[in-house]
């Protein structure tokens, strides 16, 4: 029986103040408060991570470089809806894996300008991901050609639905749309007319298959 590997101090800090981030929020975790958790003296934190901006730099490449493999990745098997659908799924699971992430996301962006122009890169690395997933829906048939704007405000809507789903699951909790996926099912409803007999039998395979989530 193999022994199991050791995590290293410092992956291990960027689980423990992903974990304290989540449950308490960014602005309230500070380097002791993680070193305390991990019962180590604060210094060892501040050697790997010099401040909050340098951990949260590092949280969040790894955050895109997940979230980069899901758009990106289709299996050969897989059609370009059903690449869409699991895609959302991941992205349902993500957003709760890194929760802080989300509902601190403004904040984040304000208060750290390194971290800033980065997760502008990858809001315009996105915008292009999800045109393409578009362009793939077409040439598959499975939704009609435009030559007008409405797929582009589609895209649009979808990319704020998911960068602001937990919010709004805090803000508009009288809704109730907190349902492990949902997320999927809201974008899904704005892609229906849009959908081909082609496009619409797809559908009806994937949900019948995987439901939701």
């Amino acid at each position: 029986m193999k022994a199991r590997k050791k995590i290293k101090t410092k992956e291990r800090i960027l689980q423990v103040a992903v974990k304290m981030f989540n449950e308490q929020g960014v602005q309230n975790v500070t380097s002791r408060h993680i070193a305390n958790e991990m019962g180590i003296a604060y210094g060892n934190v501040d050697y790997h991570y010099k401040n909050k901006e340098v951990l949260l730099l590092a949280i969040y490449k790894e955050m895109r470089s997940e979230m980069s493999n899901s758009y990106l990745l289709r299996e050969e098997y897989s059609t370009s809806l059903e690449h869409f659908h699991r895609l959302l799924a991941h992205l349902e699971q993500f957003q709760y894996k890194y929760r802080f992430f989300n509902l601190d996301v403004l904040e984040i962006s304000r208060t750290y300008p390194k971290l800033n122009k980065i997760l502008h890169k990858t809001i315009e690395l996105r915008k292009e991901q999800m045109a393409n997933l578009f362009i793939d829906f077409i040439n598959d048939g499975y939704i009609e050609k435009r030559i007008d704007d409405r797929y582009n405000r589609l895209q649009h809507t979808i990319r704020v639905i998911i960068t602001f789903w937990l919010s709004q699951e805090d803000v508009l909790s009288s809704f109730k749309y907190i349902e492990k996926g949902e997320m999927s099912r809201h974008i899904w409803e704005l892609l229906l007319p849009y959908l081909t007999e082609t496009g619409l039998k797809e559908f009806d395979r994937l949900v019948t298959r995987f439901g939701y989530l």
